[in-house]
């Protein structure tokens, strides 16, 4: 580590944006040509502290020929190899921290069900500025000083529960820590304590109205009039679902622990049309997925993240496995990126046709008998892949009604995607339930 390099980003506000407005931060009323250059001198700083603190990044620099001078302007970021889940694994579980170990104040962890966990850190520095892009997630999907916050994302080593949390707080809202699981409690408690605004994976708020409507409360009739979703990728049908169902605004947000955790982006709820991206903090670019190459903006590729103010552990070009594209502005001045498509890493390529599981469920949420709850279950018989969708038919459809539901889905999917796949229609419950990330893909071939 380098002895006395620059420790705190540079420059909190944009010069000549004025003060903060109707609660948003200057920043968000900036024009680009501000935000450009408040990117450019926050990139110049954090490929310094990365280089200077991480050895991993010195060794990738060195061996890519570019020195930390040669980053001038946005543009020079592209010079710069990637970070991927990979160099974190390797570096486990410390290696990229960019400060002394006594500076971490908190760390959190990816479940590691896929191989070894990811650790990140954070130092105070780090977790006011979670707290701030989270407060003004919130606040751009509707909530508000004064609001009350159900918060039924997990707590613990996962972002989503304590990032929530306390960018709810930030903003000055009262936070009911319901945490995941105890679905029958958590209905008590919305219940019980009126609560403005609820966060959650979108596959547990499904669970949530399902069972609101188990106990006999209609959940149109809940106080809830915004839930901010995310953790998982989910379909326009799916928004239109939980609206339909909870009469409130459904809005997405997105992040991911090795950038900072929830609060990379999100939606405004008075557009909804994409998940504005908080620039200031974080710089997006597209990439074919096989090529690297950077796309321009409005293609379909992999997005690809720089932090510029992140002090323990500043990640340059991390390839974040999700797809997407980037587009211009609407309600704010930063670029919004459109709704997760998929992963890289969830992509079904089935008899040589390329599938993901949000495709399944715009089918499938565009068939009244059927259920939202569903599961893409891969088999191998002899040395053919198979496909799967297990989906539940709702509680009012008879056998017979499930029956033809299942075949025009089998119908739909091949005429959609271009492949063909079985279908299962079950009964109401049989699909497995999850207090936070959805497992939609059930791989039952050998050796897996």
């Amino acid at each position: 580590m380098v002895e006395g390099l620059l420790l705190v980003p540079p420059g909190g506000a944009v010069r000549g944006v004025g003060s903060r407005q109707d609660g948003l931060d200057p920043v968000e009323a900036a024009s680009v040509d501000e935000l450009r250059a408040l990117q450019a001198e926050r990139l110049r700083w954090s490929v310094r502290h990365a280089h200077g603190n991480v050895a991993h990044y010195r060794s990738v620099f060195d061996a890519a020929g570019v020195r930390p001078e040669d980053v001038v302007e946005l543009s020079d970021l592209g010079r710069l190899p990637f970070t991927t889940k990979g160099d974190l694994r390797a570096n486990h579980p410390f290696g990229m921290f960019a400060v002394p170990r006594e500076q971490v104040v908190r760390v959190h962890a990816s479940s590691g069900t896929t191989g070894t966990p990811t650790v990140v850190g954070y130092t105070r520095g780090d977790l006011e500025t979670w707290g701030d892009v989270m407060a003004r997630s919130i606040r751009a999907a509707g909530g508000r000083a004064g609001d009350t916050v159900h918060n039924a994302y997990g707590y613990g080593l996962f972002t989503g529960g304590l990032g929530a949390h306390y960018g709810a707080e930030r903003l000055g809202c009262t936070v009911v820590p319901a945490s995941g699981g105890m679905s029958e409690r958590q209905v008590r408690l919305i219940d019980d304590l009126r609560p403005d605004v609820i966060m959650a994976t979108p596959s547990y708020m499904l669970a949530l109205v399902d069972e609101m409507e188990r106990q006999g409360i209609d959940p149109r009739s809940t106080s809830l009039r915004a839930g901010i979703f995310g953790a998982e990728p989910w379909t326009e049908a799916m928004r239109g679902e939980m609206e339909r169902r909870l009469d409130m605004h459904a809005v997405d947000i997105y992040g991911l622990s090795e950038v900072i955790g929830p609060g990379v982006a999100s939606e405004c709820v008075e557009t909804k049309d994409g998940l504005h991206v908080w620039e200031d903090h974080f710089y997006p670019e597209i990439i074919d997925p096989l090529t690297g190459e950077v796309l321009p903006d409005g293609e379909h590729g992999e997005l690809v993240l720089t932090s510029l103010t992140k002090q323990a552990m500043p990640v340059i070009r991390y390839r974040t496995g999700d797809l997407t594209r980037l587009l211009p502005g609407t309600a704010r001045t930063m670029r919004r990126i459109e709704r997760i498509t998929g992963r890289t890493d969830d992509m079904i390529i089935l008899r040589g046709v390329n599938l993901f599981p949000t495709q399944i469920e715009e089918l499938i949420l565009r068939m009244p008998d059927l259920s939202p709850h569903f599961q893409c279950v891969l088999a191998r018989t002899g040395s053919l892949d198979s496909l799967t969708v297990r989906v539940e038919r709702r509680a009012a459809v008879t056998a017979e009604g499930a029956a033809q539901a299942g075949t025009l889905l089998k119908r739909r999917v091949k005429d959609a995607i271009g492949v063909s796949v079985g279908v299962d229609v079950v009964a109401p419950g049989a699909v497995e339930r999850s207090a936070g990330k959805m497992r939609r893909i059930v791989d039952d071939r050998p050796g897996r």
